[in-house]
């Protein structure tokens, strides 16, 4: 019986580490389920599109570097990208 009544209180003590009642509480509103979900989709959208402008603009950078550095072979094609680029951006 001891077994049992540790086990119980060890599954209790789990369950309020996962919280599950929160959960729980979480799924019975809908709505705020949803408002949750979209707050996070904003913001990983936004994350990845500052994310992206970064890793651009470091990109055209070392792009721009080898082209100065007269690269033969790459440094027409990569001078092309970029002119392609600047093109684009005004």
């Amino acid at each position: 019986m001891q077994l049992l009544i540790r086990k119980i209180e060890e599954l209790s003590v789990a369950m309020e580490k996962m919280r599950l009642a929160e959960y729980v509480r979480l799924l019975e509103r809908p709505w705020r389920l949803m408002y949750i979900n979209l707050i996070a989709g904003i913001a990983r959208g936004v994350g990845i599109a500052i994310g992206f402008t970064i890793l651009g603009t470091v990109l055209a950078y070392v792009l721009r570097s080898l082209v100065a550095a007269n690269l033969p072979g790459i440094g027409r094609f990569i001078a092309e990208v970029v002119r392609m680029v600047e093109l684009h951006l005004y």
